[in-house]
């Protein structure tokens, strides 16, 4: 996928109370925004789960179409998706624009790996039998 930042503090330094506002914004205001952040944390974490999740299926996607030479891509499936996904996204009153961006962003990529999945798969003499191992990474 992308590579990592080492900018950041680990999770292990995450003060989920961090905020330039903090000594700025009356007490009670902050407290209810810090409870807020809260929930909005424990969403962003869910995310990163079910995308990871979600990855782990493409790639037994990517390890399958390698094995049987079938492209990277699949348009008609791509715009089901995108369809789908923008209805979605108007039944839960978020911005279908949005879904449809966030959504190309993750087939873009669901495409780079299955590339290089292609690309490993063909060097290594296509002797791959088209499952993907539990433990293999997500990007070649």
């Amino acid at each position: 996928m992308t590579e990592l930042n080492h900018d950041l503090p680990d999770t292990d330094s995450y003060n989920p109370a961090a905020s330039s506002l903090a000594g700025h914004v009356d007490p009670a205001v902050m407290a209810e925004l810090l409870s807020i952040r809260s929930s909005i944390d424990n969403i962003d974490a869910t995310l990163v789960y079910l995308l990871a999740e979600r990855f782990k299926a493409t790639q037994k996607v990517g390890f399958l179409k390698a094995a049987h030479r079938l492209p990277a891509g699949d348009p008609g499936r791509e715009t089901a998706q995108i369809a789908r996904l923008r209805r979605l996204a108007e039944d839960a009153q978020l911005d279908p624009a949005f879904a449809e961006k966030f959504l190309n962003f993750i087939i873009g990529e669901v495409i780079r790996h299955h590339e290089a999945i292609a690309e490993d798969h063909n060097a290594a003499g296509g002797t791959s039998n088209g499952t993907a191992s539990p433990t293999a990474p997500l990007t070649a």
